[in-house]
């Protein structure tokens, strides 16, 4: 077993990109929940067994290289899969009147909050994980018909960057992972 504290790098950087081009890498495949969490042991795709311990608040990014054997030329790098995100922009609502804007702000957030969608706030937009299909989120949105609200899909790996760590953990450490309903638990 491999024991990983911190990334070593990162494939995208140019001095990483250059040593892993003639070596073997070994993903270790990563979903949006696992990449979130500080502590997990998986198995990488061939098979070697990896626990990751980092630091509080640390995260893994797709492409990090958690281990380098320097005499095989082989490497293990993270392969994040993120789910994509709704983007929901509110450059619309600017200069609006402030009962017109906080009345909007609040229906938004019943919205989402009545189906359970986790959401980050940042930067003049709202950010929600795909928790359903696209075609039903899209749907929702629509059938609200809020003016000065565009509504649009990006990977999640396009939403990353922009996320403080507790904000990533927010959208991507949870969503969809329990089910949920309204029917009330049978004695």
């Amino acid at each position: 077993m491999i024991l990983i504290e911190r990334p070593l790098g990162n494939a995208d950087d140019p001095a990483w990109a250059q040593l892993l081009e003639g070596a073997v890498v070994d993903p270790l495949d990563l979903d949006q929940w696992q990449a979130q969490k500080n502590r997990f042991r998986l198995k990488t795709e061939s098979g070697v067994e990896v626990a990751v311990a980092l630091e509080r608040n640390t995260r893994l990014r797709d492409g990090d290289v958690l281990a380098w054997d320097e005499p095989n030329l082989t490497a293990i790098v993270a392969r994040v899969s993120l789910k994509e995100v709704m983007v929901l922009r509110l450059d619309g609502l600017l200069g609006r009147p402030p009962e017109e804007l906080a009345r909007t702000c609040v229906e938004l957030g019943h919205a989402l909050g009545n189906q359970h969608w986790p959401a980050v706030f940042k930067g003049g937009a709202v950010y929600v994980p795909l928790t359903v299909d696209r075609k039903v989120m899209a749907s929702v949105m629509k059938t609200h018909a809020f003016e000065g609200i565009s509504c649009e899909f990006i990977p999640g790996s396009e939403a990353i960057p922009y996320l403080a760590p507790h904000e990533a953990r927010r959208l991507f450490g949870g969503a969809g992972a329990t089910p949920h309903s309204h029917t009330p638990p049978s004695p």
